[in-house]
């Protein structure tokens, strides 16, 4: 039996540790792999549990950004520059890989792990854009693999309480949902703010390779303001704020209402920008079609400094707009309001005597609780030790194809209508180019799924 007919047929009866992988137990350490090995995103899971298991391989185009990390975490364990090389040399050394490189490289790095049987665990957004979701939904049907999106809040108590307090109708129907976000910092940290695009080039520095930084993204010149975390300004690489930060702050409202993709989205307000840019303040709306007992459910977005006396009004059950309280979401419902914070969090309950009643008696708990935050859940499942992840890749596409939705809006500036089932823009049919992105020679994956 080849390796690949093992995977398909034998997944169900196999615990999910062992999947592809015969003959390990499910008390034992994993084999993990981390593709993109530098800075504070890669230390986010080498401290919160991946280091407890056997790291066997490091993976990063630019070794420049990961030097300290390796000066901290290696003992004998390979570097490679490429992915795939990784791949095609140990997979049968590695149970799971932690893919935390730029938005543009998410899809590929994820799926090449997917197919040879390598559970995944992808920081979001999970890809770049909305062919990519759906692929890695099939994917993941197709491969039986654990998967889970880095939005870490989706593992906390904070979220499922607000998830079980809206189902169980503790602020009556909701219709409204508002969302926001102060950023992007333009020339900050981590959104550049180039004077031109393209941005001027400059000499690639020792120790990074552009060419597989770029992947499947178009050739350019490097530029000294892509790196090491600006890229997320540029809409080729990054998503904006949307995608930084919306799969965190949207991630409540879409598990407490089961939202599923808009029928309309709608760009109310655009600051200008550059094009290829990322805009420094928008206003993004989405239209949800009715689902079960639910009626229609709209949700609106705001990034970058905005006039509250003039957008995201609220003025109901006390509260006055989408900032009320420091609240990054409120949920508007018949008989008050549920708000939460940008990385979901416990849930505030307005008016007063409508949050004393849910404290005095709080629905039951529905939703297990999940110890040891994200990377531990995934583990404990790749184990057989726990459930399947909370943010699997069939939840977190459905946010992700949401987000990317609403990037679509914002960078064209527009209204788009949006035919799911058939996975196209209909009122602007020129943007469904960018529904699936070309991808440059050498960089195609998930064609045949």
């Amino acid at each position: 039996m080849n390796r690949r007919t093992f995977l398909t047929t034998s997944a169900a009866a196999l615990p999910a540790f062992a999947i592809g992988k015969p003959g390990k137990s499910a008390n034992e350490k994993l084999n993990i792999a981390f593709i993109g090995s530098g800075g504070w995103i890669a230390q986010q899971p080498y401290n919160q549990g991946c280091s407890e298991e056997n790291l066997v391989a490091f993976c990063d185009a630019d070794q420049r950004q990961c030097a300290e990390n390796m000066k901290a975490w290696r003992t004998n364990q390979p570097f490679f520059e490429d992915f795939r090389v990784m791949l095609d040399k140990m997979h049968k050394e590695i149970d799971a890989v932690v893919v935390s490189t730029p938005d543009h490289t998410h899809f590929p790095s994820t799926l090449a792990a997917m197919e040879r049987g390598i559970h995944v665990y992808t920081q979001k957004p999970l890809t770049h854009n909305i062919w990519q979701t759906r692929t890695l939904l099939k994917a993941r049907e197709r491969y039986k693999v654990v998967t889970q999106m880095g939005n870490q809040g989706h593992a906390g108590d904070g979220i499922r309480e607000s998830v079980e307090a809206v189902r169980a109708g503790a602020i009556g129907d909701v219709s409204q949902v508002f969302c926001h976000n102060g950023g992007p910092q333009m020339g900050g940290p981590h959104f550049a703010n180039p004077s031109v695009m393209p941005p001027p080039s400059s000499p690639v520095p020792a120790g990074l390779n552009w060419d597989l930084w770029l992947g499947p993204a178009a050739k350019r010149d490097y530029c000294a303001d892509y790196l090491p975390q600006r890229w997320r300004a540029f809409y080729d690489f990054g998503s904006g704020m949307l995608g930084d930060w919306g799969c965190h702050t949207l991630d409540t409202p879409v598990w407490a209402l089961d939202l599923d993709e808009p029928t309309v989205v709608e760009c109310l307000q655009r600051q200008e920008s550059l094009e290829g840019l990322i805009t420094a303040k928008s206003h993004i709306k989405f239209h949800f079609a009715a689902k079960g007992t639910r009626g229609p459910v709209t949700l609106e977005w705001f990034d970058g400094p905005q006039d509250w006396k003039k957008v995201g009004r609220i003025e109901k059950f006390g509260a006055e707009h989408a900032a009320h309280l420091g609240r990054a979401c409120w949920m508007v419902g018949t008989k008050g309001m549920l708000g939460c914070g940008t990385h979901a969090g416990p849930p505030a309950i307005i008016d007063e005597a409508l949050r004393q009643a849910w404290k005095a008696s709080p629905p039951p708990q529905s939703i297990p609780r999940v110890p040891g935050g994200p990377f531990r859940e995934w583990m404990r499942a790749i184990k057989g030790e726990g459930p399947e992840p909370g943010s699997n890749f069939t939840y977190s596409a459905k946010l992700t194809e949401i987000i990317q939705l609403g990037v679509l809006a914002q960078r064209f500036n527009t209204r788009i209508e949006w035919d799911a089932a058939n996975m196209r823009i209909t009122n602007h049919p020129e943007l469904n180019a960018f529904v699936k992105e070309p991808v440059r020679e050498g960089w195609s994956y998930g064609e045949t799924l």
